[in-house]
């Protein structure tokens, strides 16, 4: 949730970044007005305790003529005062709840618009030309045997999949690529819990308009993440963790599942949008002022990885209309897709600055000792099934075999490539 004082002092700036992501602009209204009836409420409650406590001194001071009036007037106060203290708890609630409701002030820098509107900074690598017809992944998958969506529909239902033989290796070798790496870049490895308790999911901001994509599981009340973001974050509720050595980061490895509503039609076929993938996450918690740097840490972990699987990508900066509820900034690296002639998003990363933490309750103390809301940063490290698809299309070869990109051969036995029907043992 955003920082009250800045609505107070600057309402201004709030309804520009509502305007901005193309949302409700009366709900800055709305909270400013919640803000001051909950502040009215807690000072009467406060007031009549005090007269309250007052009341009660003078029944002990009082004359026996005049201890039925003053024991009157204090069991009157009684009754006003739980009123009163009602009368906070709603207006809290109501506070709350207007609170929740507004997303993350939109960092300046952020280009105005909606999806259409992100902003390319940058691209890295060659698109390459193909002197063959190139194949979708599914068809390179299926015919190595690494991929099964016949048998994961039979199963498990539409956009489910095995992955089978180099398939499954390739999943592990891109796993070890990206924790190796996150624990040489200083990231504290967690393998993370995919079910989190209502509160995890509202406080990242999973429950409001992503809340269509979560797959709930009611008779326990437990959700099922989409991403590591979610339990990583929520690890560290109600505690002041010590930044006196700069940000604490983790990589954080879960499975995660998405219900891909009202994405019918939209890659539905192979394993670029499915249900479930498992994911590496990089996730830091840091003092506010580090955040911006720490964002740009984590896109050049992103940028690294990919060029280490030789893949050619886009930074584009998303525009303020496609930024998640949490989100003050956000970069998305897009790979390139050859049967699709186009880039498509592979890893992203996202500045929540104070917005998640508030909601948790994390804090740290500043070099003053103070206590502060601490920020929280995300990005994907690797998102393995749309990885995988990518790496099949743009590495394959007119023979049939896909080249293995030089990073990932010590995970896979040292195979330079992937070809049908060969023999996964290595070769002494």
């Amino acid at each position: 949730m955003i920082d009250l004082r800045l609505l107070r002092e600057n309402p201004d700036l709030v309804r520009a970044s509502q305007r901005a992501r193309g949302d409700d602009e009366s709900a800055v209204d709305r909270l400013l007005t919640a803000d001051t009836e909950r502040r009215a409420a807690v000072h009467r409650a406060d007031d009549l305790r005090a007269e309250q406590k007052a009341a009660s001194q003078s029944v002990k001071k009082a004359t026996p003529e005049e201890r039925p009036a003053v024991l009157e007037r204090a069991k009157a106060l009684a009754a006003e005062v739980k009123a009163a203290e009602e009368a906070a708890r709603v207006a809290d609630e109501a506070l709350r709840a207007a609170h929740m409701s507004i997303a993350n002030v939109v960092a300046p820098e952020v280009p105005p618009g909606g999806e259409d509107d992100s902003v390319t900074l940058r691209h890295v690598g060659e698109v390459p030309t193909y002197d063959f017809e190139v194949r979708d992944h599914l068809e390179i998958g299926t015919a190595l045997g690494a991929i099964d969506m016949e048998r994961g529909a039979k199963v498990s239902g539409s956009r489910f999949y095995f992955l089978t033989g180099p398939g499954a290796l390739l999943e592990f070798a891109l796993a070890q690529l990206a924790i190796t790496r996150a624990v040489a870049a200083g990231f504290t490895p967690v393998v993370a819990p995919a079910l989190v308790r209502p509160e995890a999911m509202a406080a990242t901001g999973f429950l409001t308009e992503h809340d269509e994509e979560v797959y709930r599981v009611e008779r326990d009340d437990l959700y099922l993440v989409g991403t590591s973001e979610v339990p990583i974050a929520a690890m560290h509720g109600d505690e002041v963790l010590d930044l006196s050595a700069g940000p604490k980061r983790y990589a954080g490895w879960s499975a995660c599942f998405r219900r891909e509503a009202g994405s019918y039609g939209k890659d539905t076929k192979g394993i670029i949008r499915v249900h479930w993938f498992d994911k590496v996450e990089l996730f830091s918690f840091c003092a506010p002022e580090d955040a911006a740097a720490e964002h740009l840490r984590l896109l050049q972990f992103e940028e690294e990885f990919l060029q280490a699987l030789e893949l050619p990508y886009r930074v584009v900066d998303i525009a303020a209309g496609d930024l998640g509820t949490s989100a003050s900034r956000k970069y998305d690296l897009e790979a390139w897709f050859p049967t699709q002639g186009t880039y498509r998003e592979l890893t992203s990363t996202s500045d929540c600055t104070t917005f998640q933490a508030r909601r948790l309750g994390i804090r740290s103390r500043d070099a003053d000792g103070k206590p502060q809301t601490v920020a929280t940063l995300n990005g994907t490290a690797c998102a393995i099934a749309r990885t995988i698809a990518c790496l099949l299309e743009f590495h394959q070869r007119a023979d049939g075999s896909v080249h293995v990109p030089v990073a990932l051969r010590p995970w896979l036995g040292g195979l330079e490539e992937l070809r049908p029907g060969m023999s996964l043992v290595p070769t002494p």
